[in-house]
């Protein structure tokens, strides 16, 4: 059973809400300003909250990134509500922990109901890349880097994909007092997403994280700058930078995460007002130039896995030329907006930059 709501979560008079045990599955956004409260005061005041899963530490502690959960408790539950800030990207960990909630969910004989307390896309509508073809990171569905959905679309979507059978309910993005009051870069999703440009940056920037070059993560400004120790700037590098982009060269130290308390070189991205940034297909042009001038430069961790596209794979590892490489991206835009248009629940559409 799915439904679609547009009036606010305290108005719902589901059973499971108001007489049920309630787990709230949430991070700091999930705070309403017209009340001044967090979302599980509504179950708090009633009696009837069970279980906080939210991330461990304080909100913005660099290394908290994910949202643990107990099956146990969760099994003794009647409802789930989710509200987190989706930032536009399929790597965003607080998202695949939902997902990663719901795989769980799935295998319970007697689920609970699911609540998600939808949010706009701070990303927008934009697309970027492909569907997973190949093995991909856990929790992870077939959407593309940059998905142009909301939490709710994405969650109906996986919902199905799955085949799960509880109940699912998404309340309006437009039926809250954050999506009315206040823009949803706002309150920082996470340590590493703290404003308005970042997740215009992701889609391409997360990917920094699986090389040995920065994303300026444990700086002001992650996914913004770029760099290493080893990197060289000047106004001779043949960078590519497509139309409305400006790389500044510069120089950082990041306070945590890799090269914590070492001087870094390299590159602010910045967007003229107005320009539409690709970020993922200027991150993988950047990462072949990298490649190719830089010995030292390497893929870490499981960055096929991240990427999980053996065409874009083979364009970054110099085999496969930029022209094939941005014709297989057109086409795969294009099919995954085609798949996503039927998930969508609000007037506006994803669509790719041309």
């Amino acid at each position: 059973m799915f439904s679609f709501r547009t009036t606010p979560l305290q108005d719902q008079l589901d059973k499971a809400l108001t007489d049920g045990r309630v787990g709230c599955f949430c991070t700091q956004n999930c705070w309403e300003p017209g009340n001044a409260r967090y979302m599980y005061e509504i179950f708090r005041g009633r009696g009837n909250l069970a279980e906080i899963f939210s991330p461990r530490d304080t909100e913005l502690t660099p290394g908290t990134n994910h949202i643990e959960f107990d099956m146990a408790a969760v099994r003794t539950l009647n409802a789930v509500v989710v509200e987190i800030q989706d930032v536009g990207s399929r790597y965003f960990n607080y998202t695949r922990d939902v997902f990663h909630l719901m795989e769980e969910m799935k295998e319970l004989e007697d689920a609970p109901a699911l609540y998600i307390v939808d949010h706009v896309n701070p990303a927008g509508r934009v697309v970027e890349g492909t569907i997973p073809s190949v093995p991909a990171e856990s929790h992870v569905p077939k959407i593309a880097h940059r998905h142009g959905l909301t939490l709710g679309e994405l969650v109906a979507l996986y919902h199905n994909e799955i085949g799960a059978r509880y109940p699912l309910h998404v309340i309006s993005a437009v039926a809250t007092g954050s999506g009315a009051q206040i823009l949803p870069w706002t309150i920082a999703p996470a340590s590493d997403i703290p404003g308005l440009f970042t997740c215009d940056m992701y889609s391409g920037g997360g990917l920094w994280n699986n090389t040995d070059i920065t994303p300026g993560i444990g700086t002001a400004r992650p996914y913004e700058y770029i760099g290493a120790p080893f990197v060289k700037t000047g106004s001779y590098e043949p960078l590519p930078i497509p139309a409305g982009v400006m790389m500044r060269p510069c120089s950082f130290t990041p306070a945590c995460g890799r090269y914590s308390g070492e001087k870094c070189f390299g590159y602010h991205i910045m967007l003229e007002p107005g320009a539409e940034y690709h970020s993922l297909l200027h991150t993988l042009q950047l990462m072949r130039y990298f490649r190719e001038r830089y010995s030292r430069f390497e893929f870490t961790g499981d960055f096929a896995a991240k990427l999980a596209d053996p065409v874009l794979l083979a364009y970054v590892e110099g085999s496969c030329s930029g022209e094939e490489m941005r014709e297989h991206m057109k086409v795969e835009e294009q099919k995954w907006i085609r798949k996503a248009k039927k998930y969508v629940l609000y007037d506006d559409l994803p669509y790719r930059i041309r």
